[in-house]
């Protein structure tokens, strides 16, 4: 076999550690540089054949532009093979290295890089049998974003030097690394079929995946302990606000006490100097008790809105049970709304409650889980929380249909 990637499997297993490859190669300052300069001119990431295109970045005005938005030499590439072998082919970005490694990245996806040599003698035949073939199309667009330069010129000629292959056609299997460097995970050279390319890249999949993946559940785990923290931050504030709001109702009803028990004295030394009405007993029992309907009056008033809430988690919870569960509902206007349930109780039961409370734009809808994705719609409505996983705690967003 006339190319290399043998030894440079090898070579690079050898210097892997812990299933991660470890070969870090410093890009060029001019790569990094255009990267900076891409991002602040606020540039699309444009294809070819419109598969992938992504949005403008939403923090600039659409308006009609002065000049195009891909520069010449990104284009180059694709104009050229596409000259001579056709469209059809893996789908690569039209736009910079920098900007196409961090398209891998959000996608978490490794890159593969294609640096073209229209002149070697090995080009044409792996391009026309190889990089055209349906194996390889497929798999490359389901598995990598894929990225193409000329290897004499721009940034094909910039990472020939950085990569230094001995032969051409060069691929390389690319991960995003800490500052200006890259992780190559897998560097081919020469001639491959189509089958043998696939292996290799499959392999490498599966060989540097593992880590790759690892890396993803650790930001992910750390994205959940903030959300999880965040939540128990907010849920102390609540107690804290519910604590003082306590505090106030009996501030405000001993007031109240204090306040007809002063009129029940100033009654009282006034029937005094009165001797006449000191007879007149059932008198005043009656002006007692309409002191006391008084006071009662006042305090029902504070407790008004208290008893509309405990009227509606009554009708939500259905039956008494001591196994309460607490259930976070997030709306699509960002509010939310926490409510008590009891274990056996009912998926519907959530659902009356929420019809209870009459929001404005809620008309059909339903109920999901994040973590893990569920969706609680008219055919689990029969369970109850604690056989649908919602015990003793659990938050579920309302997705309007």
């Amino acid at each position: 076999m006339s190319w290399s990637v043998r030894e440079s499997s090898r070579a690079i297993r050898e210097a892997s550690s812990n299933g991660i490859v470890r070969r870090m190669v410093n890009l060029p300052r001019s790569i990094v540089g255009g990267f900076s300069r891409v991002m602040g001119h606020g540039i699309c990431r444009i294809g070819i054949g419109g598969r992938r295109d992504q949005n403008p970045i939403p923090n600039f005005p659409l308006q009609p532009p002065q000049e195009p938005l891909i520069a010449p030499e990104e284009w180059t590439f694709l104009s050229v093979f596409e000259q001579q072998y056709g469209s059809k082919h893996p789908f690569f970005y039209a736009c910079q290295f920098m900007e196409a490694l961090k398209i891998a990245e959000d996608e978490h996806r490794f890159m593969f890089m294609y640096l073209h040599s229209p002149h070697h003698p090995f080009t044409p035949s792996f391009c026309r049998e190889t990089l055209t073939s349906d194996l390889v199309v497929q798999f490359l667009d389901a598995n990598f974003v894929c990225w193409g330069s000329l290897a004499d010129r721009g940034e094909g000629l910039q990472m020939v030097s950085t990569l230094q292959p001995a032969s051409f056609p060069c691929c390389a299997v690319i991960a995003p690394a800490a500052g200006n460097s890259i992780a190559v995970l897998q560097q081919m050279e020469g001639p491959v079929s189509p089958a043998e390319l696939v292996e290799i890249l499959q392999r490498t999949v599966e060989e540097q995946g593992l880590a790759f993946s690892n890396s993803r559940s650790k930001e992910e785990e750390t994205i959940r302990a903030r959300a999880i923290e965040e939540e128990r931050k907010r849920d102390r504030v609540k107690e804290e606000e519910k604590i003082r709001a306590d505090r106030r109702l009996r501030e405000e009803q001993d007031a109240a006490y204090l306040a007809a028990l002063k009129i029940d004295k100033e009654k009282e030394k006034l029937n005094s100097l009165l001797p006449e009405r000191k007879v007149q007993k059932p008198a005043d029992s009656s002006n007692k008790a309409n002191y006391e309907k008084l006071r009662h009056s006042a305090t029902q008033k504070q407790f008004g809105k208290a008893k509309e809430v405990s009227t509606v988690r009554e009708t939500a919870n259905g039956s008494k049970d001591s196994q309460a569960t607490q259930i976070l509902i997030r709306f699509p206007n960002g509010e939310r709304r926490e409510q008590s349930f009891s274990c056996s109780d009912k998926i519907l039961s959530i659902y009356r409650y929420i019809d209870s409370l009459r929001l404005p734009g809620i008309g059909n809808y339903r109920l999901i889980s994040s973590f893990p994705r569920r969706v609680y719609s008219v055919d689990q409505i029969g369970m109850t929380l604690k056989d649908a996983g919602l015990y003793p705690k659990a938050t579920l967003f309302l997705e309007l249909l």
